[in-house]
């Protein structure tokens, strides 16, 4: 299996992991222009959350390639996203982890 598929099924099962837990899927992988791209969108208790999915084949931590640089996308990401839908409600940014046999959420990866 590619890379690529094995993302797209890591970020199926994401979805199918936030929803089981109350979250209502808004969006996925939304791209804001010269910026990046959020991969999931979703609202839980009147707070939107910024998602970021990671997963690995192998025995590589997936959370690792959440870096710096990769934060500081996604948190102009949202900000463009909040600006782009007019919205002004509370927010975090947080990050699922899918490895080959458990799935991690971690919430508000920016503090």
């Amino acid at each position: 299996m590619s890379n690529r598929e094995y993302g797209n099924k890591s970020e199926d099962k994401a979805v199918k992991y936030l929803e089981n837990r109350g979250f209502r899927v808004t969006d996925r992988n939304y791209y804001a222009k010269k910026l990046g791209e959020i991969d999931i969108v979703a609202v839980k208790d009147g707070v939107l959350h910024f998602i970021e999915v990671k997963s690995s084949q192998g025995s590589f931590e997936p959370v690792y390639n959440i870096t710096t640089s990769k934060l500081h996308k996604i948190i102009k990401s949202a900000q463009y996203y909040m600006n782009v839908k007019k919205l002004d409600t509370p927010y975090c940014i947080d990050a699922v982890i899918v490895k080959k046999n458990s799935i991690e959420f971690i919430e508000n990866i920016t503090m």
